[in-house]
This record gives C-alpha cells, sequence and structure tokens, in this order.
C-alpha cells in the first residue's frame, strides 16, 4: 500500500511539473500531416532575404534535388519573414514551385525580432537559417 500511494504522489508531481504542451498551430498540423506518410519528408525552414538559403538555391542547388527526388516530399516553410507571398516568387527564380513534391508554407509569425520571433516548431527548437529536418513515416530523423 505504501509503494502504491509513493506511484500515485510521484505520478501527482510529475503532472503538476509538467507544463501543458502549446497546441500546434495549422501551420505546424499540415507540416505534421505531410510528414505522416511512409514516405521520405524533408522540411527546409528558410527566409527569402536569408544569404545562406539564397546561396542554397543558387545554381538550381534546390531545384535539381527536388527533381530528381519525385518520390521525396519536399516542404519549405518560410519563416522570420512578414512578406505576403511567402517568398514563392524568389524560389521561382531559382526553379523551385512547380514541382508536384513540394509545398510551400509560411509561418504566421514573420518577426525577426529576437524577443519575438518563433522559436521552435512541433515542438522542436529552431535557431538559425537555413535548417533541414528529414522525417520517414512521421518521424523525425535527421
Amino acid at each position: 500500500m505504501r509503494a502504491f500511494r509513493r506511484l500515485v504522489v510521484l505520478v501527482v508531481l510529475g503532472w503538476v511539473a509538467c507544463p501543458a504542451a502549446e497546441p500546434l498551430l495549422p501551420v505546424e498540423r499540415e507540416v505534421a500531416a505531410l510528414a505522416a506518410g511512409p514516405a521520405v519528408t524533408v522540411v527546409h525552414f528558410w527566409a527569402p532575404w536569408c544569404p545562406s538559403c539564397a546561396f542554397e538555391l543558387a545554381k538550381g542547388g534546390w531545384a535539381g534535388f527536388i527533381d530528381r527526388n519525385p518520390k521525396v516530399n519536399v516542404v519549405f516553410v518560410t519563416v522570420w519573414h512578414g512578406g505576403d507571398e511567402g517568398g514563392a516568387k524568389v524560389l521561382a527564380r531559382s526553379g523551385v514551385g512547380p514541382q508536384r513534391n513540394f509545398r510551400l508554407v509560411q509561418h504566421p509569425n514573420g518577426s525577426r525580432r529576437d524577443e519575438d520571433r518563433m522559436t521552435a516548431f512541433l515542438g522542436v527548437p529552431v535557431q538559425w537559417l537555413p535548417a533541414t529536418w528529414i522525417y520517414r513515416e512521421g518521424k523525425l530523423r535527421y
């Protein structure tokens, strides 16, 4: 009986000590649904103003990858950017966008200010750009 009471106390303390998880934003639910299938899904965080992101797009880098891997789902998540088009025009100039296995989504928090900007996505920290995650069967693999 004493062991049972200790277990109950530990469970209650753990429940009280653990903060409630933040509800997912619609963009997070969309990306999670895209990554849930059996196929490999590449989730790439970027911004149109980011020089490193532009370097990756140069010379057809991402366009070539997406074209050569039609069974891989590629999702670009525009972050820290308040532009209306989510960077679609920038991507189009680099050949990214018309592929059937490509999706562009924009995070609703467009702030680049440290104190205001989005710092996590699906509960995982996002601290710099560009950043790329790889999912398979709904699990973050890399």
